[in-house]
């Protein structure tokens, strides 16, 4: 995971985990992106035990650092958050070593190397909007001329970043072309605008392919126009409607057959526009709101495919 002492408790899904994790008396292992290396053929990490506390004056204890095999562990849980870069592809062929020794990854280091998390949406045709990914200023000016009101952004971000909404004849059109390609040497993805945003974009947790029964709607502030949490989007929990379990539908028998325990639906208005599959949030909203424990469904999860080995 991130550095746990920059973490904000009451929000941060994995430390929903590692409360969960705690009260079923298993035991901890905390380890950073710079913790994992490769020696002798075989994935392994200086790892540090780890107790936790919902205490925001102190919520964590780390003890004394050792090497061990990854494969030592029953289970992994890959939580760094993006970018999603050369570093994160490059700890995902060690969890892919791990994997092949025994250890469980949570989610599978192929899948999280394969289905890119804004791309992805587009396996699902008949759920995601109109939408292009290219690195060619003629195309993404193309269609922001079909479409009119369009959103652009990064393939490897998170929270809202570099986010931008284009309408045709926006004189700052080309620039942002620009910055976003890097002047045609990187992909972007061009969605077309969906004015429901205004009542949320609602994230749908998804545990081993099903959906938890509530959502969290992130409404943008009225400044903003995001709706991510750490762009300034206010935060309402709501039951999971009908279309939000059609799309999970869709998606949830291909994410349990890549391997894929935990992930996240970004759903605006009729329309799934990303597959978070990285660093999902939104579970300590959700069962404040509710009195669920996601997390928890999640581990159960772990253990029975654990108890299936």
């Amino acid at each position: 995971m991130d550095p746990i002492g920059s973490i904000k408790i009451a929000k941060d899904s994995t430390f929903a985990m590692l409360l969960a994790a705690q009260r079923r008396n298993w035991s901890l292992w905390y380890m950073e992106l710079g913790d994992l290396f490769l020696l002798d053929g075989a994935a392994q990490a200086r790892m540090r035990p780890l107790s936790v506390s919902d205490d925001p004056a102190g919520w964590f204890t780390l003890g004394e650092a050792e090497r061990r095999p990854l494969a030592a562990l029953d289970t992994v849980l890959m939580r760094k958050d993006p970018p999603f870069d050369m570093e994160y592809v490059y700890a995902t062929y060690l969890l892919e070593l791990a994997a092949a020794e025994g250890c469980l990854v949570v989610n599978d280091p192929r899948t999280l190397r394969d289905a890119n998390e804004k791309v992805f949406a587009a396996h699902f045709r008949d759920c995601a909007p109109p939408l292009t990914v290219t690195r060619s200023s003629a195309v993404l000016l193309e269609f922001i001329a079909a479409h009119g009101d369009t959103v652009l952004k990064p393939l490897d971000a998170m929270g809202g970043r570099s986010i931008f909404r284009v309408r045709s004849g926006d004189p700052n059109t080309g620039v942002i072309i620009e910055t976003l390609t890097d002047h045609g040497a990187r992909f972007c993805m061009a969605q077309r605008f969906i004015p429901e945003i205004t009542a949320g974009d609602r994230r749908v947790l998804m545990v081993d392919g099903a959906p938890v029964p509530y959502v969290l709607a992130r409404i943008p502030s009225a400044e903003g126009g995001r709706g991510n949490l750490a762009a300034g989007a206010r935060a309402e929990p709501a039951a999971i409607n009908e279309r939000e379990r059609w799309i999970a539908d869709r998606v949830g028998p291909e994410l349990r057959a890549r391997g894929v325990l935990f992930a996240g639906l970004d759903v605006i208005g009729d329309y799934l526009t990303e597959v978070n599959i990285t660093s999902p949030t939104c579970i300590r909203e959700i069962d404040r709101a509710y009195g669920t424990d996601v997390a928890g469904d999640l581990l159960a999860c772990i253990e029975a495919r654990l108890g299936a080995r």
